[in-house]
């Protein structure tokens, strides 16, 4: 699969350009492992970027999906909203990541 543009983080140029095989082509290309609890969080988070236009922070986020801040850093071994947005086609997130 050819792949959007995508900048120097990673991210889409294009937000628009986002569909879900691109997403799960995009973390390939990348070498990130995404089982299906990780995408149903990036497809939360584009349901509360659909709702709200902002990217949540983490605490935020985390409340959201219903989960404690530590468990969502254990399953994606990072601060998570990087992945979650870059892989889910959302703006880069701001503040803490």
């Amino acid at each position: 699969m050819n792949l959007p543009p995508r900048d120097g983080d990673g991210y889409l140029q294009d937000m628009n350009q986002w569909t879900p095989e691109i997403g799960k082509a995009m973390a390939e290309a990348d070498g990130f492992e995404m089982t299906d609890e990780k995408w149903d969080q990036v497809l939360k988070a584009r349901e509360f970027y659909d709702d709200n236009q902002v990217v949540p922070a983490i605490r935020k986020f985390a409340a959201y999906v219903g989960k404690p801040n530590k468990e969502m850093f254990d399953l994606w071994q990072t601060g998570p909203m990087k992945p979650i947005t870059k892989y889910g086609g959302l703006p880069k997130p701001t503040g803490c990541v």
